[in-house]
């Protein structure tokens, strides 16, 4: 793991026992550069976050590599978490997931090259280039749709629509109830489809 979680067990009172400090108490600490915290917040949180990971990517290694990353990025953005917009767990599992979905996209466009790489002396008469310009102009209005959606919506709506989970995990993940996270995503989609011109 990073530098950041090297302890120093010549620290006195590192064998005593107490009981483990909350997420939420643990990042608080980390947004001020204490690197026990953050090394305790990993011990805490490494497994959840590595098992979502690994969920998506399959592969152990590149899970490994993203874990890490995720992990950076905690360490670098712990003074953006704000309790009042969920837990610390919901949080990091939701920035494990983007780093995860953004990885498998870029896996994606990579065997798309390859592809297309491939075939290119077989196509006649074919303006790729327009087409990946029409896709680059089709992903930015998304994604600028879903920057217009509440911080609560575009969480249910990621991780239902782009990770795939179920609404019964998505609500287990959020920690909140079912009926919440229907909610969130009827909302989020009817957002959607009127950011982006679509009729219902």
């Amino acid at each position: 793991m990073l530098e950041l979680v090297s302890r120093d067990r010549e620290t006195p009172g590192y064998d005593d026992v107490v009981a483990p400090a909350s997420p939420e108490e643990l990042l608080g600490r980390v947004a001020t550069g204490d690197r026990e915290a953050f090394a305790e917040l990993y011990d805490q949180t490494a497994p959840r976050v590595m098992g979502l990971i690994k969920r998506l990517l399959k592969d152990h290694s590149q899970s490994e590599e993203v874990t890490q990353e995720v992990f950076l990025e905690i360490w670098q953005q712990a003074a953006r978490f704000d309790t009042s917009k969920g837990g610390a767990a919901s949080w990091m599992l939701t920035m494990a997931h983007r780093r995860a979905v953004d990885r498998v996209r870029a896996s994606q466009s990579s065997r798309d090259r390859d592809t297309k790489i491939g075939i290119r002396d077989f196509e006649t008469d074919y303006d790729s280039v327009t087409e990946q310009v029409e896709i680059r102009i089709e992903h930015e209005r998304v994604e600028r749709a879903l920057s217009r959606l509440t911080d609560l919506q575009r969480q249910a709506v990621e991780l239902a629509y782009y990770g795939g989970y179920t609404h019964s995990e998505v609500s287990t993940m959020l920690h909140v109830p079912i009926g919440t996270v229907k909610t969130r995503l009827r909302d989020g989609m009817i957002r959607l489809r009127d950011e982006l011109g679509v009729a219902s």
